[in-house]
């Protein structure tokens, strides 16, 4: 009989191993001598020993799953329940259990971290719905489709969640998209049609003013021409193709006719600043008629100078006022001259005068007796008031005297 501290082999053939339940028989041996058995099993035990170590490694340094590990414990405890090797098989149960139990943290380890994952991808795509949502409601067109087409690949790059959460959080994701891209389409749509319409409008204005550019009816051409302008910037842009043409046609239209019209205008201007030379001349020379001395003489000189006058054409406008108020200035001498000579001739008017002088005269005299008789009689309050009363009649009667020698008398 062989023994060694973990088995025996005893007289016929039989291998043992000592175990904590006591001994198991491993098997029996034939082949050789007892010592030959225990080296085979022996070997066999270290290639247990050698295999839960291999197992252990890639267990701690490796992803290995739980459930490939748990199977390969499972295969490698069947041999060591089995007796099939001489060795400590206790010492390789503990050591089993312990990697059991590593594997069970392993794999709680990581429950908890996918499921740290899963509410993290759950957060991460529920923000990304919350913030689709907003983004549908917005008129940002590119910064917002750009934006959504980022998150997308967002969403792309998360895990997924239960199949449940996940399609609820995409339902929401894709509704919010959809509705944007209607509201964008809706949106293009109507600024097509409103791009068409301000085309046709346009064409319109073009039309009108490329009729206009000829016309040389200065002044309401060119008010319409404002109005036309006016009504192109109520218009709205036509689409992008059209814009720049029809610009370019109205706008040419425009040019034609304003370039006539300054032509036009320059030409006048030259001519009314030759004008207003002449003007000035016959302004001069009717200032030396003044002062008037000789009436029919000053008339019929200022009648020559405004016949004269007349015959030149329009002057600048904003020179008109002065070269125009000196000629009335003379007119108005020679007019006041002939009020004065009027009034000096007219014998109804001299009458008038007279008499008028007269009247006043003699309330004049009468005023003054009726003031000496009131002093006499010591009644001076009647004198004071007849005496006011007097002022204004002799003012009355200096005028009158004064307008009576404008008649030489």
């Amino acid at each position: 009989m062989s023994s060694d501290p973990w088995g025996r082999v005893d007289e016929t053939g039989t291998v043992y191993v000592r175990t904590a339940d006591g001994e198991q028989v491993v098997g029996s041996w034939q082949a050789g001598s007892p010592e030959e058995a225990l080296a085979y099993f022996e070997r066999k035990y270290e290639g247990l020993v050698v295999e839960i170590g291999l197992l252990e490694k890639r267990v701690k340094t490796t992803d290995l799953s739980a459930k490939d590990a748990q199977v390969a414990i499972d295969h490698i405890r069947e041999q060591v329940d089995a007796h099939h090797a001489v060795g400590d098989l206790d010492a390789l149960r503990t050591r089993l259990d312990q990697l059991v139990e590593t594997v069970d943290k392993r794999r709680e380890e990581r429950k908890q971290q996918r499921a740290k994952q899963s509410d993290e991808a759950r957060h991460a795509k529920e923000a990304l719905v919350v913030e689709a949502e907003e983004l549908a409601q917005s008129d940002q067109w590119r910064a917002a489709g750009e934006r959504l087409r980022a998150l997308v690949d967002t969403w792309k790059g998360l895990p997924r969640l239960d199949r449940k959460s996940d399609d609820e959080l995409w339902h929401r994701f894709s509704h919010a998209r959809s509705a944007f891209s209607k509201r964008r389409k809706a949106h293009f749509a109507s600024l097509d049609a409103q791009r068409e319409e301000a085309r046709k409008t346009k064409e319109r204005l073009v039309s009108e003013a490329e009729a206009l550019s000829n016309s040389t009816d200065w002044g309401p051409t060119a008010a319409r021409y404002r109005e036309l302008m006016a009504e192109w910037k109520a218009a709205g842009r036509a689409q992008r193709e059209h814009e720049d043409d029809l610009w370019n046609r109205f706008r040419g239209a425009q040019d034609v006719f304003f370039a006539a019209r300054s032509s036009v205008f320059a030409e006048r201007d030259a001519e009314q600043s030759e004008n207003l030379k002449l003007k000035e001349e016959l302004a001069e020379e009717a200032e030396k008629i003044l002062p008037v001395t000789d009436l029919k003489a000053a008339r019929a000189a200022f009648r020559q100078i405004n016949e004269r006058w007349e015959a030149i054409g329009h002057v600048p406008r904003d020179a008109r006022p002065k070269v125009e108020g000196r000629m009335h200035a003379v007119e108005r001498a020679i007019q006041e001259a002939e009020e004065t000579e009027w009034r000096r001739t007219n014998p109804e008017a001299r009458a008038r005068a007279e008499g008028l002088t007269g009247q006043l005269q003699a309330a004049v005299d009468k005023l003054r007796g009726q003031i000496e008789q009131a002093r006499a009689q010591g009644n001076n309050a009647r004198a004071d008031k007849l005496e006011r009363e007097l002022e204004g009649r002799q003012a009355l009667l200096d005028q009158a005297l004064k307008g009576l020698q404008e008649f030489g008398g």
